[in-house]
Protein backbone atom coordinates (compact mmCIF):
# COMPACT_ATOMS: atom_id res chain seq x y z
CA UNK A 1 0.00 0.00 0.00
CA UNK A 2 1.14 3.56 -0.62
CA UNK A 3 0.52 5.95 2.28
CA UNK A 4 -0.27 9.28 0.56
CA UNK A 5 -1.06 13.04 2.09
CA UNK A 6 -4.36 13.61 2.15
CA UNK A 7 -4.53 17.46 2.26
CA UNK A 8 -1.66 19.66 1.44
CA UNK A 9 0.38 21.27 4.58
CA UNK A 10 3.05 20.61 6.75
CA UNK A 11 4.12 17.17 7.19
CA UNK A 12 5.93 16.11 10.18
CA UNK A 13 9.12 14.37 10.60
CA UNK A 14 8.37 10.42 10.36
CA UNK A 15 10.01 8.75 12.95
CA UNK A 16 9.53 4.83 11.38
CA UNK A 17 12.18 3.29 9.45
CA UNK A 18 12.02 0.49 6.82
CA UNK A 19 11.30 -2.91 8.20
CA UNK A 20 9.45 -1.46 11.58
CA UNK A 21 6.30 -3.13 12.16
CA UNK A 22 2.61 -1.58 12.21
CA UNK A 23 -0.77 -2.58 12.61
CA UNK A 24 -3.83 -1.29 10.80
CA UNK A 25 -5.15 2.19 12.35
CA UNK A 26 -1.84 3.23 13.77
CA UNK A 27 -0.52 6.60 12.76
CA UNK A 28 2.68 7.27 10.30
CA UNK A 29 2.81 10.52 9.80
CA UNK A 30 0.98 13.94 11.06
CA UNK A 31 0.40 17.06 8.28
CA UNK A 32 -0.30 20.39 10.28
CA UNK A 33 -1.95 23.68 8.53
CA UNK A 34 0.37 25.62 6.30
CA UNK A 35 2.80 27.61 7.80
CA UNK A 36 3.05 31.46 7.67
CA UNK A 37 5.73 33.45 7.06
CA UNK A 38 6.39 36.53 8.98
CA UNK A 39 6.39 39.75 8.17
CA UNK A 40 9.34 42.38 8.57
CA UNK A 41 8.81 46.03 9.72
CA UNK A 42 7.48 47.65 6.74
CA UNK A 43 5.29 44.82 5.52
CA UNK A 44 3.66 44.35 9.21
CA UNK A 45 3.09 48.25 9.04
CA UNK A 46 1.43 47.89 5.56
CA UNK A 47 -0.83 45.58 7.21
CA UNK A 48 -1.80 47.59 10.24
CA UNK A 49 -2.89 50.05 7.93
CA UNK A 50 -4.70 48.33 5.65
CA UNK A 51 -6.61 47.58 9.32
CA UNK A 52 -7.02 50.73 9.79
CA UNK A 53 -8.95 51.36 6.24
CA UNK A 54 -10.81 48.60 7.18
CA UNK A 55 -12.45 49.87 9.60
CA UNK A 56 -12.32 53.43 8.47
CA UNK A 57 -14.24 51.96 5.45
CA UNK A 58 -16.64 49.74 7.85
CA UNK A 59 -17.61 52.97 10.08
CA UNK A 60 -18.42 54.77 6.61
CA UNK A 61 -20.52 52.06 5.36
CA UNK A 62 -22.30 51.74 8.47
CA UNK A 63 -23.31 55.59 8.24
CA UNK A 64 -24.52 54.99 4.72
CA UNK A 65 -26.58 51.92 6.89
CA UNK A 66 -28.34 54.81 8.99
CA UNK A 67 -28.99 57.44 6.17
CA UNK A 68 -30.63 54.72 3.91
CA UNK A 69 -32.51 53.60 7.25
CA UNK A 70 -33.66 57.34 7.78
CA UNK A 71 -34.54 58.08 4.13
CA UNK A 72 -36.74 54.91 4.06
CA UNK A 73 -38.38 55.22 7.36
CA UNK A 74 -39.49 58.71 6.04
CA UNK A 75 -40.58 57.78 2.62
CA UNK A 76 -42.36 54.49 4.22
CA UNK A 77 -44.03 57.22 6.39
CA UNK A 78 -45.38 59.55 3.09
CA UNK A 79 -46.74 56.55 1.45
CA UNK A 80 -49.09 55.72 4.26
CA UNK A 81 -49.97 59.03 4.37
CA UNK A 82 -50.31 59.38 0.48
CA UNK A 83 -52.47 56.23 0.93
CA UNK A 84 -54.84 57.56 3.75
CA UNK A 85 -55.53 60.66 1.65
CA UNK A 86 -55.94 59.03 -1.56
CA UNK A 87 -58.81 56.72 0.24
CA UNK A 88 -60.30 59.69 1.14
CA UNK A 89 -60.21 61.44 -2.38
CA UNK A 90 -58.18 64.30 -1.07
CA UNK A 91 -54.83 63.39 -3.08
CA UNK A 92 -54.63 62.15 -6.82
CA UNK A 93 -53.57 58.17 -7.30
CA UNK A 94 -50.39 59.50 -9.95
CA UNK A 95 -48.98 60.79 -5.85
CA UNK A 96 -49.65 57.82 -4.27
CA UNK A 97 -47.79 56.09 -7.31
CA UNK A 98 -44.79 58.30 -7.37
CA UNK A 99 -44.78 58.50 -3.38
CA UNK A 100 -45.10 53.88 -3.38
CA UNK A 101 -41.77 54.80 -5.66
CA UNK A 102 -39.97 56.62 -3.63
CA UNK A 103 -40.94 54.06 -0.70
CA UNK A 104 -39.37 51.31 -2.88
CA UNK A 105 -36.08 52.90 -3.86
CA UNK A 106 -35.15 53.77 -0.45
CA UNK A 107 -35.96 50.24 0.30
CA UNK A 108 -33.54 48.84 -1.92
CA UNK A 109 -30.89 51.80 -1.09
CA UNK A 110 -31.17 50.52 2.40
CA UNK A 111 -30.18 46.82 1.33
CA UNK A 112 -27.55 47.91 -1.03
CA UNK A 113 -25.92 50.03 2.08
CA UNK A 114 -26.81 47.12 4.32
CA UNK A 115 -24.71 44.55 2.04
CA UNK A 116 -21.58 47.12 1.49
CA UNK A 117 -21.45 47.20 5.42
CA UNK A 118 -21.03 43.23 5.51
CA UNK A 119 -18.69 43.81 2.60
CA UNK A 120 -16.80 46.48 4.64
CA UNK A 121 -17.11 44.11 7.47
CA UNK A 122 -15.55 41.07 6.25
CA UNK A 123 -12.78 43.17 4.52
CA UNK A 124 -11.90 44.02 8.50
CA UNK A 125 -11.85 41.12 9.59
CA UNK A 126 -9.59 39.80 6.63
CA UNK A 127 -7.04 42.54 7.44
CA UNK A 128 -7.49 41.58 11.66
CA UNK A 129 -6.93 37.76 10.51
CA UNK A 130 -3.55 38.43 7.98
CA UNK A 131 -1.91 40.19 10.91
CA UNK A 132 -2.66 37.90 13.61
CA UNK A 133 -1.79 35.05 11.76
CA UNK A 134 1.65 36.58 11.16
CA UNK A 135 2.25 38.50 14.29
CA UNK A 136 1.35 35.00 16.33
CA UNK A 137 2.06 31.69 16.09
CA UNK A 138 -0.95 29.68 15.18
CA UNK A 139 -2.71 26.71 16.99
CA UNK A 140 -1.48 24.24 14.17
CA UNK A 141 -3.23 21.53 16.42
CA UNK A 142 -6.57 22.30 15.86
CA UNK A 143 -5.82 21.04 11.85
CA UNK A 144 -3.60 18.63 12.58
CA UNK A 145 -4.44 15.58 10.09
CA UNK A 146 -3.31 12.48 11.13
CA UNK A 147 -2.34 9.46 8.30
CA UNK A 148 -2.71 6.15 9.52
CA UNK A 149 -1.81 2.32 8.25
CA UNK A 150 -4.01 0.64 5.65
CA UNK A 151 -3.16 -2.91 7.31
CA UNK A 152 -1.03 -4.40 9.58
CA UNK A 153 2.89 -5.49 8.19
CA UNK A 154 6.00 -3.64 7.82
CA UNK A 155 7.29 -0.60 6.18
CA UNK A 156 8.65 -1.70 3.08
CA UNK A 157 9.85 2.02 1.87
CA UNK A 158 9.64 6.10 3.20
CA UNK A 159 9.26 8.26 0.49
CA UNK A 160 9.03 11.16 2.50
CA UNK A 161 10.86 11.23 5.67
CA UNK A 162 12.25 14.83 6.77
CA UNK A 163 9.47 17.33 8.03
CA UNK A 164 8.38 20.06 5.31
CA UNK A 165 5.52 21.46 2.65
CA UNK A 166 3.85 18.51 0.67
CA UNK A 167 1.47 18.83 -1.52
CA UNK A 168 -2.13 16.10 -1.23
CA UNK A 169 -1.20 12.68 -2.90
CA UNK A 170 2.64 13.39 -2.22
CA UNK A 171 3.31 9.84 -1.27
CA UNK A 172 4.75 9.39 2.61
CA UNK A 173 5.16 5.42 2.80
CA UNK A 174 4.78 2.10 1.58
CA UNK A 175 3.23 -0.43 4.07
CA UNK A 176 2.89 -4.02 2.79
CA UNK A 177 2.59 -7.56 4.58
CA UNK A 178 6.04 -9.23 3.87
CA UNK A 179 3.94 -12.62 4.32
CA UNK A 180 1.55 -11.70 1.28
CA UNK A 181 4.39 -11.41 -1.46
CA UNK A 182 3.09 -11.53 -4.92
CA UNK A 183 5.70 -12.04 -7.85
CA UNK A 184 5.27 -9.84 -10.82
CA UNK A 185 6.82 -11.69 -13.95
CA UNK A 186 6.98 -9.54 -17.15
CA UNK A 187 6.64 -11.98 -20.04
CA UNK A 188 6.23 -11.74 -24.13
CA UNK A 189 3.00 -11.24 -25.24
CA UNK A 190 3.25 -14.18 -27.45
CA UNK A 191 3.54 -16.30 -24.49
CA UNK A 192 1.26 -14.79 -22.33
CA UNK A 193 -1.78 -15.94 -24.48
CA UNK A 194 -0.66 -19.17 -23.72
CA UNK A 195 -0.57 -18.58 -19.87
CA UNK A 196 -4.00 -18.64 -17.50
CA UNK A 197 -4.99 -18.44 -14.05
CA UNK A 198 -3.52 -21.32 -11.82
CA UNK A 199 -0.50 -22.46 -13.95
CA UNK A 200 1.91 -23.94 -11.73
CA UNK A 201 5.37 -21.79 -11.53
CA UNK A 202 8.58 -22.28 -10.40
CA UNK A 203 11.15 -19.93 -8.81
CA UNK A 204 14.93 -20.63 -9.43
CA UNK A 205 18.37 -18.19 -8.74
CA UNK A 206 15.92 -16.55 -5.93
CA UNK A 207 18.76 -17.54 -3.05
CA UNK A 208 18.03 -20.62 -2.05
CA UNK A 209 18.97 -24.23 -2.58
CA UNK A 210 15.64 -25.57 -3.17
CA UNK A 211 13.00 -23.96 -5.90
CA UNK A 212 9.73 -22.49 -5.07
CA UNK A 213 6.40 -23.38 -6.50
CA UNK A 214 3.82 -20.44 -7.24
CA UNK A 215 0.74 -20.25 -9.36
CA UNK A 216 -0.64 -17.63 -11.69
CA UNK A 217 -3.49 -15.58 -9.83
CA UNK A 218 -3.88 -13.24 -13.02
CA UNK A 219 -2.58 -12.17 -16.52
CA UNK A 220 -2.89 -8.19 -16.83
CA UNK A 221 -5.94 -7.85 -19.67
CA UNK A 222 -3.19 -4.66 -21.09
CA UNK A 223 0.73 -4.73 -22.09
CA UNK A 224 3.37 -2.52 -22.85
CA UNK A 225 6.46 -1.77 -24.75
CA UNK A 226 9.74 -2.63 -23.24
CA UNK A 227 13.04 -2.28 -25.07
CA UNK A 228 15.59 -5.10 -24.85
CA UNK A 229 19.11 -5.54 -24.04
CA UNK A 230 19.29 -5.84 -28.12
CA UNK A 231 17.90 -2.65 -28.35
CA UNK A 232 14.74 -4.39 -29.47
CA UNK A 233 11.01 -2.89 -28.89
CA UNK A 234 8.99 -6.21 -27.45
CA UNK A 235 5.02 -5.82 -26.01
CA UNK A 236 5.39 -7.31 -22.43
CA UNK A 237 2.58 -8.29 -20.21
CA UNK A 238 2.45 -8.30 -16.55
CA UNK A 239 1.62 -12.05 -15.10
CA UNK A 240 1.10 -12.10 -10.90
CA UNK A 241 1.74 -15.00 -9.30
CA UNK A 242 1.57 -15.60 -6.04
CA UNK A 243 4.09 -18.06 -3.99
CA UNK A 244 2.66 -21.00 -2.62
CA UNK A 245 5.96 -22.48 -0.82
CA UNK A 246 5.28 -22.62 3.08
CA UNK A 247 6.60 -19.09 4.04
CA UNK A 248 9.44 -20.49 6.21
CA UNK A 249 11.24 -21.91 3.00
CA UNK A 250 11.25 -18.21 1.46
CA UNK A 251 11.01 -15.90 4.49
CA UNK A 252 14.51 -14.90 3.61
CA UNK A 253 12.80 -13.08 0.20
CA UNK A 254 11.94 -9.07 0.52
CA UNK A 255 10.25 -6.76 -1.34
CA UNK A 256 12.06 -5.56 -5.11
CA UNK A 257 13.88 -9.62 -4.51
CA UNK A 258 14.76 -11.09 -8.40
CA UNK A 259 13.19 -14.71 -9.13
CA UNK A 260 13.49 -16.53 -12.80
CA UNK A 261 10.37 -17.75 -13.58
CA UNK A 262 8.98 -20.98 -15.16
CA UNK A 263 5.54 -21.32 -16.25
CA UNK A 264 4.83 -24.99 -16.65
CA UNK A 265 2.09 -25.28 -19.42
CA UNK A 266 2.20 -29.22 -19.88
CA UNK A 267 4.55 -31.90 -17.81
CA UNK A 268 4.10 -35.65 -17.86
CA UNK A 269 6.72 -38.15 -16.17
CA UNK A 270 8.27 -40.40 -18.51
CA UNK A 271 8.50 -38.52 -21.34
CA UNK A 272 11.46 -39.53 -23.91
CA UNK A 273 13.14 -36.17 -25.24
CA UNK A 274 15.79 -35.62 -27.67
CA UNK A 275 17.68 -31.79 -27.14
CA UNK A 276 16.33 -29.14 -29.68
CA UNK A 277 19.43 -28.75 -31.25
CA UNK A 278 19.76 -32.45 -32.80
CA UNK A 279 16.63 -31.62 -34.70
CA UNK A 280 16.83 -30.48 -37.89
CA UNK A 281 14.29 -30.88 -41.47
CA UNK A 282 13.96 -32.55 -43.76
CA UNK A 283 10.70 -31.26 -46.25
CA UNK A 284 8.03 -31.28 -43.75
CA UNK A 285 9.58 -33.21 -41.07
CA UNK A 286 12.07 -33.28 -38.20
CA UNK A 287 14.95 -35.66 -38.63
CA UNK A 288 18.20 -36.34 -36.61
CA UNK A 289 20.96 -37.57 -37.33
CA UNK A 290 21.65 -40.88 -35.18
CA UNK A 291 24.95 -42.84 -34.42
CA UNK A 292 24.94 -46.28 -35.70
CA UNK A 293 28.48 -48.23 -35.82
CA UNK A 294 30.28 -45.17 -35.77
CA UNK A 295 28.40 -43.49 -38.85
CA UNK A 296 25.39 -40.60 -38.85
CA UNK A 297 22.26 -42.17 -40.01
CA UNK A 298 19.61 -39.76 -40.78
CA UNK A 299 15.81 -40.81 -39.23
CA UNK A 300 12.73 -38.88 -39.50
CA UNK A 301 11.10 -38.73 -36.10
CA UNK A 302 7.92 -37.47 -34.61
CA UNK A 303 7.84 -35.05 -32.09
CA UNK A 304 5.44 -33.32 -29.62
CA UNK A 305 5.74 -30.54 -27.26
CA UNK A 306 8.86 -28.54 -27.30
CA UNK A 307 10.17 -26.00 -24.49
CA UNK A 308 13.09 -24.49 -26.53
CA UNK A 309 15.73 -26.44 -25.26
CA UNK A 310 14.02 -29.90 -25.68
CA UNK A 311 11.39 -31.43 -27.83
CA UNK A 312 9.10 -34.48 -26.52
CA UNK A 313 9.97 -37.35 -28.74
CA UNK A 314 7.31 -39.69 -30.13
CA UNK A 315 8.69 -41.65 -32.82
CA UNK A 316 11.75 -42.41 -33.98
CA UNK A 317 14.56 -43.07 -31.60
CA UNK A 318 14.80 -45.23 -28.63
CA UNK A 319 16.24 -44.31 -25.01
CA UNK A 320 20.25 -44.34 -24.75
CA UNK A 321 20.44 -43.91 -29.02
CA UNK A 322 23.38 -41.08 -29.44
CA UNK A 323 22.37 -38.46 -31.14
CA UNK A 324 24.67 -35.47 -32.83
CA UNK A 325 23.75 -31.97 -31.77
CA UNK A 326 24.36 -29.28 -34.29
CA UNK A 327 25.03 -31.00 -37.38
CA UNK A 328 26.76 -28.69 -39.33
CA UNK A 329 26.84 -29.44 -43.53
CA UNK A 330 29.41 -30.94 -43.81
CA UNK A 331 27.75 -34.28 -41.54
CA UNK A 332 25.97 -36.42 -44.40
CA UNK A 333 24.09 -39.52 -44.28
CA UNK A 334 26.58 -42.75 -43.55
CA UNK A 335 29.36 -40.15 -42.57
CA UNK A 336 32.13 -41.90 -40.44
CA UNK A 337 31.92 -39.78 -36.86
CA UNK A 338 33.44 -40.20 -33.22
CA UNK A 339 32.79 -39.00 -30.05
CA UNK A 340 34.44 -34.97 -29.44
CA UNK A 341 34.46 -34.13 -25.86
CA UNK A 342 34.19 -30.82 -24.59
CA UNK A 343 36.67 -31.33 -21.64
CA UNK A 344 39.20 -34.96 -22.14
CA UNK A 345 38.11 -38.48 -21.71
CA UNK A 346 39.31 -39.42 -18.26
CA UNK A 347 42.32 -42.00 -19.13
CA UNK A 348 42.36 -45.04 -19.22
CA UNK A 349 44.43 -47.35 -16.60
Amino acid sequence: YVVSAPVAGYARRVDLDVGDPVKRGQVLAEIEPMRTEGLDPRARAAAQARVSAAEAALRAAEERVREAAAADEYASARLERARRLTDAELMPKDTLEQASSEARRASAVTRSAEAAADAARHELEGAKAALTRAGASDDRHAGRVTVRSPATGKVVAVRHESEGVVPAGTPLLEVGDPGRLEVEVDVLSADAVRILPGTPVRFERWGGDVPLEGKVRRVEPVGFTKVSALGVEEQRVLVLVDITSPRGAWKGVGDGYRLEASFILWEEKGVLQVPSGALFRTGDRFSVYVVEKGRAKARAVEIGRRNGLAAQLLTGAAEGETVILHPGDTVRDGIKVRPRYITPPPASR
